[in-house]
């Protein structure tokens, strides 16, 4: 007698990101407009997404983009502790990697136990380090005098600065692409914007002697390769000179007046704030000064580098036609309320959050809460130095009861917005700058 087969079970985000459309009919029973790209649900499938919504109503059900899964249902990431960090998400352990939930950074200056954890290679042991001894060195093929500094003589022989100083890794979003991209699974939380305390780089390679042909610097750290091969640099990423010599860019020892935290680069670590996370070196041991773009772990293609055209989703693209990521591109997030809230209709809702744009400015944040249909201009501040992010805020009111979603929008100085959708698929998963959402019910 043969036994009944037991029907495949799959989840919501493995059905949506093999086919967004056949999802949809599928789930829902909606078709999209290939053009408009809003969705249109059958009475039928309008009456099964609000019960999964636990909605009374979906007010603009009409606008919402096909083939995107509700906030609601989207968000299913569950804190994990680490040590020294409150509330991440936990995406890989060999080495440790860890975002923040959205509603978490909504600080205005990011705290130690709220900053990301973006690790390449394994972290040298706490108990193995000793700031009083611990030293950096500067050379390279571009270094006129070579020379090592303990963190006391950097403290002690150049001018010290702080500044406010937004990092973000250059995978934050991947999860949203199809096809998936490898690497870790980031939603919207490995940024962050501390305070950074040091000496400018700037002023530590002249004393070295910049040589007139130098065009790139690259860093290395102690943390070693995952494999456990210490012929293998986990990472050695750098930036040129011209970025290298900007006044933000910092050889640092403190974040927000502290130790920098452990799994963030204490004692000393880099900073370049605007670009990837991945060119801010932690565990900072040296710095070199090349004279040819830095050819360290990591820097070669396809890692932290974009297809110089776009490509279909899937498309193996050649080294070749591959360009290094630089300057980020616009962003930001909301920070309060949480996604998922309930909300009493008739009341207006205070919404707040961050924007940033890489080596440029925030002109203008936007909120819609009819999924892009209507955008309304929110307040924005000015940010505390350049290279620090912006806040914004911003208040609505709901029409009727249901479920809505807030989406945030924002533009940079040069005129670019973030896109509504996941922007052109790449191989690596890189700068997802879509507009972050979440999701209301209105009772």
């Amino acid at each position: 007698m043969s036994k009944k087969k037991t029907p495949d079970t799959r989840g919501l985000h493995a059905l949506y990101a093999d086919d967004p459309a056949q999802a949809d009919r599928l789930v829902w029973g909606r078709d999209v407009d290939p053009e408009s790209r809003r969705g249109f649900l059958k009475k039928s499938g309008l009456a099964a997404m609000t019960a999964a919504l636990g909605a009374a109503a979906i007010p603009f059900a009409d606008k919402m983009p096909g083939g995107l899964i509700p906030a609601a249902l989207a968000q299913t990431n569950e804190p994990f502790m680490l040590e020294g960090k409150d509330g991440l998400v936990v995406l890989n352990d060999r080495p440790i990697n860890a975002e923040t939930p959205a509603h978490l950074l909504d600080d205005a200056v990011t705290p130690g136990n709220r900053m990301f954890v973006r690790n390449n290679g394994i972290p040298p042991a706490l108990k193995d380090i000793d700031p009083a001894t611990w030293t950096l060195r500067i050379e390279g093929e571009s270094c006129a005098n070579p020379m090592s500094f303990s963190i006391a003589e950097l403290k002690e022989k150049f001018e010290h600065h702080t500044y406010q100083l937004q990092i973000e890794c250059g995978g934050n979003g991947r999860s949203e692409f199809v096809p998936s991209a490898s690497g870790n699974q980031w939603t919207t939380g490995a940024v962050a914007c501390p305070t950074f305390t040091g000496v400018r780089l700037r002023d530590v390679l002249e004393a070295c002697g910049i040589k007139d042909d130098a065009v790139y610097i690259g860093y290395y750290g102690a943390d070693t390769h995952a494999s456990g091969d210490p012929n293998k640099d986990p990472i050695s990423r750098g930036v040129p000179m011209s970025k290298a010599l900007e006044d933000e860019s910092l050889i640092a020892w403190a974040m927000n007046g502290e130790d920098i935290p452990y799994l963030n680069g204490y004692p000393l670590r880099l900073v370049c704030g605007g670009w990837p996370g991945s060119v801010s070196g932690k565990w900072l041991q040296r710095i070199v000064i090349r004279n040819q773009v830095h050819n360290g772990a990591k820097m070669a293609a396809p890692s932290y580098s974009m297809p110089r055209y776009p490509v279909a989703p899937g498309t193996e693209v050649p080294k070749s036609d591959f360009v290094t990521i630089e300057s980020m591109p616009v962003k930001s997030l909301v920070t309060f309320p949480r996604s998922g809230i309930t909300h009493a209709k008739g009341e207006k809702l205070e919404v707040r959050g961050h924007a940033w744009a890489g080596d440029l400015a925030v002109s203008k944040v936007e909120i819609s809460i009819d999924f892009g249909a209507t955008w309304h201009e929110a307040e924005l501040m000015e940010p505390a130095n350049r290279l620090a992010w912006q806040h914004w805020k911003a208040s609505v009111e709901f029409p009727e009861i249901g479920y809505y979603e807030i989406w945030a929008r924002a533009t940079d100085t040069d005129g670019v917005s973030q896109p509504m959708v996941v922007p052109g698929w790449n191989p690596k998963g890189y700068l997802n700058n879509a507009c972050h959402r979440i999701a209301v019910q209105v009772a």
